[in-house]
């Protein structure tokens, strides 16, 4: 009787990745691809990118204290290496405003330049400093805005000499950590259980259940003020234009395969793309209404972690293994001359 049991779960098995094969095999595939792989010289995991007010000089962070250059607009890149203390420091984020430019990792680590990356000085950072920096936004002239891991948000204005908390109590451990242009923040926790939102004026931080049994993956926000959600299980979600308040009914883009949904990034307040586990690459050209994937990088051999627009024509996806994509913004006006 056994032997016959065992037999059925097999073909219940079987039945149900047949099932999920012929699903995933419904999702349009994009028209064409506008992402190209770029050659980077190292393995590190990637982990940020950002580019001085001169399009073409950019810079790229991750892990083992790997900082890249760029002085072609991301076509190349060229390792710099700078005199730490430990080689193994992990930096997590990079942001400029104009020629002034900040990086910050862990162990606790701040490092700050005012000549487009020519030189870099160390920031001290306190001992009692909350967590470790995950995320910082640089404002304006010696001034930056700076998160940690556990949620503390500080500020300063005067080149890091000083810093100013934004929050009186950090959040808790957090998976990520996201800030709107306007300054509002979304942290979502560790086990993805629930997340927390914050705005400037507010003296703590306002925690959310989650909306559903799926443990949160990303959020985030769209430019309109939306918020966005990726959720365990390839779930999309958005809060309602109209009520910040409301979410909208929950997405599945590719209900067999997109389980692994890590990252999603606005072109245009139309076009939107998700990046994810595997090569997985979506777009959708309504808002997040369809969806359809690029199947040209299903080959890459990486996980994209990170999707950024800088602007509609240049963006770039990170993935781990010193994997970076480069938008070409050529590619998808020639396709949309030809189709016309």
């Amino acid at each position: 009787m056994l032997p016959i049991v065992k037999f059925c779960q097999r073909i219940l098995a079987l039945f149900v990745v047949i099932l999920m094969c012929v699903g995933c095999s419904n999702v349009v595939s994009t028209s064409y691809n506008p992402w190209e792989v770029v050659a980077v010289p190292t393995n590190a995991k990637l982990l940020d990118i950002a580019f001085t007010d001169n399009p073409q000089h950019g810079f790229l962070v991750g892990s083992n204290a790997t900082l890249l250059e760029t002085k072609d607009g991301g076509a190349t890149w060229q390792p710099l290496q700078l005199e730490l203390d430990d080689q193994r420091y992990r930096f997590n984020t990079v942001s400029f405003a104009g020629k002034e430019g900040w990086i910050a990792g862990e162990p606790a680590l701040l490092l700050h330049t005012t000549d487009e990356g020519r030189s870099w000085s160390r920031i001290q950072l306190s001992e009692n400093l909350p967590g470790n920096p995950v995320s910082i936004v640089a404002l304006g002239q010696n001034t930056l805005e700076i998160a940690t891991d556990v949620g503390a948000i500080y500020r300063t204005t005067d080149g890091g000499q000083n810093w100013k908390a934004q929050v009186e109590q950090a959040v808790g451990v957090v998976r990520n950590i996201e800030r709107s242009p306007d300054g509002k923040y979304v942290a979502v926790s560790a086990k993805g259980n629930f997340y927390s939102t914050w705005e400037p004026g507010l003296n703590a931080w306002v925690p959310h259940n989650r909306n559903s049994s799926r443990r949160v993956e990303n959020m985030g926000f769209a430019e309109n003020g939306q918020v966005w959600m990726l959720a365990r299980g390839g779930q999309v979600q958005f809060t309602d234009p109209a009520n910040p308040e409301q979410w909208q009914s929950a997405q599945n883009p590719e209900l067999a395969t997109s389980w692994g949904l890590l990252d999603l990034a606005y072109r245009t307040p139309d076009e939107v793309w998700i990046s994810g586990g595997s090569g997985n690459l979506l777009r959708s050209s309504d808002g997040g209404k369809t969806w359809e994937k690029d199947r040209d990088v299903e080959q890459v051999p990486a996980n994209f972690y990170k999707i950024v627009f800088l602007n509609q024509e240049k963006g770039f996806v990170i993935g781990d293994r010193g994997v970076l994509l480069k938008y070409n913004p050529n590619i998808a006006a020639a396709t949309k001359s030809e189709a016309a």
